[in-house]
């Protein structure tokens, strides 16, 4: 019997993407991830962590999308959520940009702690496109149907929910905009914060801001972007 991933998610979710986790594609994702792990590779995020922003944000909080491409491919970085790491580890360069946006948005001081789960509390979906990646070989787990699912996911979140603010960062989260029904929920686009791209469109676009007020529009509450630390 294959092991290597669980989906131990919450009850929402799964009722969501039982299918999915039944599908032929599925099962072969497992089998490529179960024979990594048996050639002893490393993988990341750590198995346990794999849907950890289906823990943390249950389908019914969701309010906020930030989708992602990979998780970070070193050392002790990835835990299952997009642009964040554990608190301790050191800013990766996207990340850090993302908080000189919101240094820029309110004015707080750029913060060391790069933990975004204070986000996720508050029905912020970080979500990667990819759930795993081979240490140190960034983009070696595409293609290998985590895509599939998190198509999915976001099929599910835009047919079964209304009013959800996707922020797309990117030409590759971008791409999935065909995904979301632009008639039941908001799409924000702008270049990806990687230091390659971030200086043509990404800072000064005043998302988070943006997202705020399009709750607050809705009659939810909004984010607390603050992260301390």
């Amino acid at each position: 019997m294959l092991t290597a991933v669980q989906p131990i998610i919450p009850s929402s979710w799964m009722e969501q993407l039982h299918d999915e986790f039944a599908a032929a594609y599925f099962h072969e994702l497992n089998y490529f991830l179960e024979s990594e792990i048996q050639a002893g590779k490393v993988i990341y995020p750590p198995l346990p962590s794999i849907f950890s922003a289906f823990n943390q944000t249950p389908f019914e909080q969701v309010n906020v999308v930030i989708l992602g491409q990979d998780p970070y491919h070193g050392p002790k970085q990835a835990h299952g959520l997009s642009f964040s790491v554990p608190e301790g580890i050191p800013l990766p360069p996207s990340l850090l940009n993302i908080y000189k946006e919101l240094n820029h948005e309110f004015g707080w001081p750029i913060s060391r702690n790069g933990n975004l789960e204070k986000w996720t509390q508050q029905g912020v979906l970080l979500l990667n496109s990819t759930l795993t990646v081979e240490g140190n070989k960034p983009g070696s787990h595409q293609k290998k149907g985590w895509e599939i699912l998190t198509d999915a996911v976001i099929r599910r979140l835009s047919e079964q929910r209304d009013g959800i603010i996707f922020l797309l960062w990117g030409k590759f989260a971008q791409a999935k905009e065909p995904l979301i029904d632009a008639e039941r929920h908001y799409i924000l686009k702008a270049a990806h914060p990687s230091p390659f791209s971030a200086y043509r469109g990404f800072f000064g676009c005043n998302h988070f801001k943006t997202t705020n007020d399009l709750l607050v529009k809705q009659n939810r509450s909004a984010i607390d972007w603050r992260i301390d630390g």
